[in-house]
């Protein structure tokens, strides 16, 4: 989402994931675990990092998992509909910027209240963390 001139803050929400936990609940319930967890573009994703390298995987798995829970905690909905896993994607930039991507019921909620999120992921040995700031256009 793209940065606004006269916004407010909105909401901020910030999570850890402990990777570990996120391993096991793959080794448990393989690619439907991830299936829940993962939109479209980030199961391709995910799955083109699961081959190359499995722990990758689970890295990004667990980074995604880690941004949906601060993102839903910063628009005050935690996981109650219209926010749910699937409907909220982290994608990145060519630069390498993690950006939030919403899609059906989600965005047209987001879309109607004029709001803008910002992302950040990020992890080591056992443990992923986001922290999201959305902000509210002003008029």
């Amino acid at each position: 989402m793209s940065p606004a001139l006269n916004a407010r803050i909105y909401g901020i929400g910030t999570d850890v994931c402990d990777i570990r936990r996120i391993r096991a609940s793959l080794e448990r319930h393989g690619d439907r675990f991830a299936g829940k967890i993962l939109g479209p573009t980030e199961m391709a994703t995910w799955r083109q990092r699961s081959q190359r390298w499995p722990e990758r995987g689970v890295r990004y798995l667990a980074t995604r998992f880690s941004a949906k829970e601060a993102f839903s905690k910063a628009i005050g909905l935690g996981m109650r509909m219209p926010m749910t896993w699937r409907l909220c994607e982290v994608a990145k930039a060519a630069s390498g910027q993690p950006f939030i991507v919403l899609h059906g019921p989600l965005k047209l909620w987001f879309e109607e209240r004029g709001l803008n999120a910002h992302v950040s992921v990020s992890d080591e040995t056992d443990y992923a963390t986001s922290f999201v700031i959305v902000e509210q256009n002003q008029p």
